[in-house]
């Protein structure tokens, strides 16, 4: 049989019930922009949680005390003998080589008061090095000083929002702060960053790490950041940290993790997620195929005299098995075709609709959807294109 003889038997035999066609590529168009939709926007949210991280820099080490790998479990209700980060811990990380800078943290929320205004804020207790490691800018004035962290100066950089809120348009450089029991001099406003993961970082008040250990009463630092230098070696920056901590403590009874190992292990969960949203949308796929092996089960019931007499003609089996895998192919591939355009389509209207919502949709997913649905068409009209292969052409013809 001639290839342009085949397609129009395939043509008019799907033409012949256009709507029976149109409801089965409608099952497997479901199912592809279901897909695609879902795919969309779990990598839109990939790639969103990931600017997020990496916003701040990805050349950082963070410290933390106490080892989170041990070989043996500890009652938290008993007193342990884990050294605390201190501030002379950070002064002792600038030697190594290579680094951008020390940053010590200390954050806790309280109070700031200032022109007859109170609001209750995040406090970051840092110091100089907080806005080379973190790309951090400052509108007007400057950011904290590089003065020694034991003698540190009352000074506070307001966050944009926290400027806006206590002093409205004026010019606060200059003016007293009193953030909970402290009264600092403000010495800078920083542009605004908006939100990360929940916190406003515009709502922040930005004081010396010495005087947010002295507000919330604390003796020990929540962490040590440490930013090197671009194409420096962070295993070795890593080791050298650890030396230092080791010889200080006596034992490692702190944790270190990169910036890169967090975002590796983020991305892979994240991954995860994209896939586990993508098998959630294939349930439908795994109907239109369903629907596929129906149809088509049908119409080899419906054309056996049709079979029998192509096969007593002369056709081969082989013909015949052939003819009815393209009728499956050509619809769940047509079906393909229309679940991609509406499922692009929606995503589209996603981010229209909702631009905080991240939608991406690769072209890799694309590809793999289309395959998908030729695919889906071929193993779905295996079964009933094998079986109008092999029906006997005399019992076949008898049939009409």
């Amino acid at each position: 049989m001639r290839l342009s003889d085949a397609t129009g038997m395939a043509w008019h035999a799907l033409t012949a019930h256009r709507l029976r066609s149109f409801l089965t590529l409608l099952g497997i168009a479901v199912g592809i922009a279901a897909v695609i939709l879902l795919t969309s926007i779990g990598e839109g949210l990939h790639r969103f949680v990931l600017a997020e991280f990496t916003q701040f820099g990805t050349n950082v080490i963070g410290i933390t005390p106490g080892k989170t790998k041990t070989s043996g479990g500890a009652n938290p209700g008993l007193p342990t003998s884990v050294r605390p980060l201190t501030l002379d811990d950070a002064r002792a990380l600038h030697r190594i080589p290579n680094l951008v800078g020390v940053s010590p943290r200390v954050s806790g929320n309280a109070e700031a008061a200032a022109n007859g205004r109170l609001r209750r804020v995040l406090v970051y207790g840092a110091t100089s090095a907080l806005v080379e490691s973190f790309n951090l800018r400052v509108r007007s004035g400057q950011f904290l000083p590089a003065d020694d962290a034991e003698r540190a100066r009352s000074f506070v950089v307001l966050g944009a929002k926290l400027k806006h809120e206590l002093f409205g348009a004026d010019n606060p450089l200059g003016a007293r702060v009193r953030v909970g029991s402290l009264s600092l001099r403000v010495i800078g406003v920083m542009e605004a960053r908006g939100q990360f993961l929940g916190i406003d970082l515009d709502d922040t008040a930005y004081i010396p790490a010495a005087r947010a250990l002295e507000l919330f009463n604390r003796d020990s630092l929540m962490e040590i950041n440490l930013s090197y230098a671009e194409g420096a070696n962070a295993q070795r920056i890593v080791d050298a940290a650890k030396a230092i901590l080791v010889a200080r403590h006596g034992r490692e009874d702190f944790t270190l993790v990169t910036q890169e190992d967090m975002l590796r292990t983020l991305s892979n969960i994240l991954d995860i997620l994209t896939l586990a949203v993508a098998a959630l949308g294939s349930i439908s796929l795994l109907v239109g195929g369903v629907g596929i092996v129906t149809i088509m089960t049908i119409a080899v019931a419906e054309r056996t005299s049709e079979i029998g007499l192509l096969v007593a003609l002369g056709a081969r089996r082989s013909t015949v098995l052939r003819l009815f895998l393209g009728e499956a192919v050509v619809l769940s591939a047509a079906g393909g075709l229309l679940g991609l355009t509406v499922g692009i389509g929606l995503a589209q209207a996603v981010r229209l609709v909702v631009p905080a919502l991240p939608v991406h949709t690769p072209l890799a997913f694309v590809a793999l959807a289309a395959v998908l649905a030729v695919g889906i068409g071929l193993v779905a009209g295996v079964l009933p294109a094998r079986r109008a292969s092999r029906l006997d052409p005399v019992e076949a013809l008898r049939a009409e």
